[in-house]
């Protein structure tokens, strides 16, 4: 209506339906939010943010098809400005702190939506980043003793790429299914799992396998 504030538009990223009804009826009823569009993997995304200019974008990190690290990245690449603000279901302990490498403003876990993602985004358009106070606090004692988390699990050594990879193959996808969806070479996907067995200590592929399933199952 005239004289009314203009609404601060979302572009929600995720390929989970559920998800995305259940948040874009969360933001629409806010009065100062609506949501603008929604995209399901990365060249989707990637379209539907230059055509719409989300004022903030959700980005989940396991789309469809590719990732949403990647896809912070891209989006940052072309606008360092951007606001993005990812939502996952894997544990922030991992991906948060990649997520803002990237680019991202915040990081909010999907079992907390329905008590947290509001204020998460209100932080993320007022230029102020948004993470739990558990990884604030991880963030700072890093930055006070000068030490890296990733000295403690193995996982945490991988770079964006390979944890995708392993990711990927945590959830039952073979070497071809992995280089299709990443469209990446077969002959790539199998140098990265030569360095994953590396990187974790793993002598073939069935315990390589064997461990990304136990942690897609414990932290996904």
């Amino acid at each position: 209506m005239e004289g009314q504030p203009a609404k601060n538009r979302i572009l929600i990223v995720d390929d989970h339906p559920i998800v995305c009804e259940g948040l874009t009826a969360r933001i629409d009823s806010q009065p100062d939010l609506e949501v603008c569009g929604q995209a399901t993997n990365v060249n989707d995304a990637v379209a539907a943010y230059r055509s719409l200019s989300p004022d903030l974008t959700l980005v989940d990190i396991q789309l469809e098809e590719g990732n949403g690290i990647e896809l912070i990245k891209e989006i940052h690449a072309r606008n360092s400005a951007a606001k993005m603000l990812v939502i996952s279901a894997y544990d922030e302990s991992l991906f948060a702190e990649r997520a803002l490498r990237a680019g991202a403003l915040g990081y909010v876990n999907k079992r907390e939506l329905q008590t947290n993602v509001i204020s998460a985004i209100r932080t993320v358009l007022s230029g102020e980043r948004y993470l739990s106070p558990k990884m604030m606090q991880q963030l700072v004692s890093q930055a006070i003793t000068q030490k890296n988390s990733s000295d403690e699990d193995p996982v945490k050594r991988l770079s964006d790429r390979e944890l995708e990879v392993f990711t990927l193959i945590g959830h039952g996808k073979t070497t071809a299914a992995i280089a299709s969806q990443l469209q990446l070479s077969v002959h790539t996907i199998d140098t990265h799992r030569e360095k994953l067995r590396h990187k974790l200590g793993v002598k073939n592929s069935a315990e390589l396998m064997k461990l990304a399933v136990q942690w897609v199952l414990e932290n996904g």
